[in-house]
Formats: C-alpha cells, sequence, structure tokens
C-alpha cells in the first residue's frame, strides 16, 4: 500500500457524520425503505456506511452524501446504501412454534376453507426473507406435509429489499453450524453436504429450491406486483423498524393480499395494539385477516 493509499485508508476511518448528514441520509432511508432512524442510531449508520466510503473512496460523509443524491448516485448508490443499512438477522427454524402452528392447524385449515394445497397451490409469502432461512425452512416443512398428502402442492414467495441477502439466498449455501436447528431427517432430505467436506458447507436440494421464488421488494413501493392473493405471510421482525404511522399501512396492505381467513405471522417483539388493521389473534404473534 503506497502513501497516498495509507492516507485514504485512514482518513476513511477517520471519516465522522456530521448533523447534517445523518438528518439527510435518515430522510432519504425513511422515504425510501420506510426505516425510521432517531439520534441513537447515528452511530451505527456511520460505522455501516463507512465500509461505503471506502469502497468509493471517499474520506467524508459530506462527499458520499452529495453523491448519493446526485443523478448518478441516485442510479448506482441507493440499492447499495440500502443494502448496508438494513438490519438482516435470521434463522432456520426460528421461533419453532410458528411451524407446529402452520403444520397442526393453519394449514388444514386453509385446505378446508379455500382448498389452499389441495384443489390449488397453497402460497405463502416469507416477508424480509433476508438470507433465506425462513423460506427454506418453510419450504421444508411444507414439502414434509407433500410427503404425507399425496397431491399436496405449494409455493414460497420471498421477498427483501437487499440485493445482497438476497445473492446469498438464491445460492443457498450455508455453514454446518447455520443448519443446527433443522431436524436431522429434514438435513438427510433437504440439505446436500459440500463435496470438500473439510469446508463444512451444505447446500439446499434443488427439488427444495424450485419451490421458492426470490425477488426484491421495497414495502415503500406502490405495487407489490403479486399475481396470486397469499394463504400465509410471515412477516417477522420487519415493522418493529418502522413508526406506526408506516406501520399501520403496511400490514393494511399486507391485508389486502392475503385470503379472508388467512394467516400473519409476526416476531415476538411485534405488536398490533393501536393499530387499525383488518387481523384478529388466533395466538401469540399469530394473526388471522377477518374473513
Amino acid at each position: 500500500m503506497d502513501d497516498k493509499e495509507k492516507t485514504h485508508t485512514m482518513s476513511t476511518f477517520d471519516a465522522v457524520m456530521s448533523n447534517k448528514d445523518f438528518s439527510r441520509l435518515r430522510e432519504v432511508i425513511y422515504r425510501e425503505c420506510g426505516i425510521k432512524m432517531n439520534e441513537s442510531k447515528k452511530v451505527m449508520l456511520e460505522a455501516r456506511l463507512r465500509r461505503r466510503l471506502r469502497d468509493l473512496c471517499m474520506i467524508s460523509f459530506a462527499e458520499y452524501c452529495d453523491y448519493l443524491f446526485s443523478p448518478k448516485g441516485i442510479e448506482s448508490e441507493l440499492f447499495q446504501m440500502i443494502n448496508e443499512v438494513t438490519t438482516n438477522k435470521t434463522d432456520f427454524f426460528r421461533e419453532p412454534r410458528h411451524f407446529a402452528f402452520l403444520t397442526d392447524k393453519a394449514v388444514p385449515e386453509l385446505a378446508g376453507l379455500h382448498g389452499a394445497g389441495t384443489s390449488r397451490r397453497l402460497m405463502v409469502w416469507s416477508a424480509g426473507c433476508s438470507s433465506g432461512e425462513e423460506p427454506y425452512t418453510l419450504a421444508m416443512v411444507l414439502s414434509d406435509i407433500a410427503l404425507q398428502q399425496h397431491g399436496f402442492d405449494f409455493m414460497v414467495l420471498a421477498s427483501d429489499i437487499s440485493t445482497k441477502v438476497l445473492d446469498k439466498a438464491v445460492k443457498a449455501v450455508y455453514d454446518m453450524e447455520t443448519v443446527e436447528a433443522v431436524p436431522e431427517a429434514m438435513k438427510k432430505r433437504y440439505l446436500l453436504k459440500s463435496k470438500d467436506r473439510s469446508r463444512g458447507l451444505v447446500r439446499i436440494a434443488p427439488e427444495l429450491r424450485a419451490k421458492v421464488r426470490f425477488r426484491r421488494l421495497n414495502f415503500m413501493e406502490g405495487d407489490f406486483g403479486m399475481r396470486e392473493p397469499m394463504d400465509i405471510i410471515f412477516c417477522r421482525n420487519v415493522i418493529i423498524y418502522f413508526d406506526r404511522p408506516t406501520q399501520e399501512r403496511l400490514l393494511n396492505r399486507l391485508c389486502e393480499h392475503l385470503v379472508p381467513g388467512g394467516y400473519l405471522f409476526m416476531g415476538h417483539s411485534e405488536t398490533l395494539n393501536g393499530l387499525d388493521v383488518p387481523l384478529v389473534s388466533v395466538g401469540q404473534t399469530i394473526y388471522r385477516r377477518a374473513k
């Protein structure tokens, strides 16, 4: 590394975000993503965006903001910035009681009510799917149902705003520690070990990957582009990043894509208290659209 590169790297790491730059950035984040960032998030945002400064060979957040808000920046950098600021934390079989409820109650009831999975394909949406653990968990659970019920058919739609995590989800490659929560029988059926065992990697089996469709979707955009109504929506640990008016608007829009009597699964720290939405509670963080 020459002296110029060293100076640039040190300057990038030393860059401090001014209140003006923070205000400009949080305004665009709220407008584009619906995510509300208060003053306590400034340090986190500063740390995450330093990577973008480094990649773009910039030495200040003011320079970065000027670029971000330029025509070229809006076209090429906005997605990158969103990738950095959105939080993506998920696991296989996270909140396992949700999947037990899905198998024991939701799927049988929807089959009886709408013929979902029997006379037509059961449609499930993993909204905010991150790196794919949730939609692949859903596909495993539903594939096990299909093994026991001849003719049972389903499709999982998985969406996220971050192109970075979607790329990982489509590749469907995970390390062994990541899949520890997957039951052993499912590991044997749905996971393929790397030929190089020393790498400690597995990949989701192709027949399971074929049951999941990934796409980028921004909840703040006007049209979700859904071709079919959803029977079940998993939107867990997503709305906690939005303010209450945005939460209410988003949940009402999700309900527009949910069949009457369809189920919405949410995160353990999320609540609908005080929100005007057509949903009734049927279990802890499990809701059903009013018929």
